[in-house]
């Protein structure tokens, strides 16, 4: 299996680099996982509905430049399904069982992703109502995707 999680803005936080190179490192032992960083783009700070959009689609241009055309893309979205643990490992296992081994997850910028990244998404999911920056929800899908692997394995880690 390969994953392969597109983000978009540079992590600059040492801790947060740390732990995601923990579940990185975990992770290899169940697929293989790829963080791509795409570059965000500039946004005043009195933002108009016009010049979001534009940031949106141009951050959405280059995720989309990432995006193979035969991989699954799960994307963050506020608007999408919540789950539990169990049930996204559950969609997990079933999408592999049924043919899918390339997956992509998206997380757009500060501003979220544009229509077209929304578009190309197969499924929408949503950790949460509230709002977590970009650079911390890396590190909650990562580890999320580690207890998927532990759950349909039938390891001990979750509880």
């Amino acid at each position: 299996m390969k994953i392969t999680v597109i983000a978009v803005g540079k992590l600059k936080e040492k801790y947060l680099k740390q732990g995601i190179q923990e579940y990185l490192k975990r992770l290899g032992a169940y697929a293989k996982v790829n963080v791509v960083e795409v570059p965000d783009e500039k946004a005043p700070e009195n933002i108009s509905e016009a010049e979001m959009e534009e940031v949106k689609r141009k951050e959405g241009d280059k995720i989309l430049t990432k995006i193979d055309p035969d991989s699954y893309v799960i994307s963050l979205e506020i608007t999408g399904e919540q789950l539990t643990s169990e049930k996204f490992a559950e969609k997990l296992d079933d999408l592999t069982t049924h043919g899918k081994s390339k997956f992509v997850f998206v997380i757009g910028g500060s501003l979220g992703l544009s229509k077209e990244v929304e578009r190309r998404s197969n499924y929408a999911l949503s950790f949460s109502k509230m709002t977590f920056p970009h650079q911390v929800m890396r590190l909650v899908l990562l580890e999320q995707i580690y207890r998927a692997f532990r759950i349909n394995r039938g390891e001990p880690y979750h509880k």
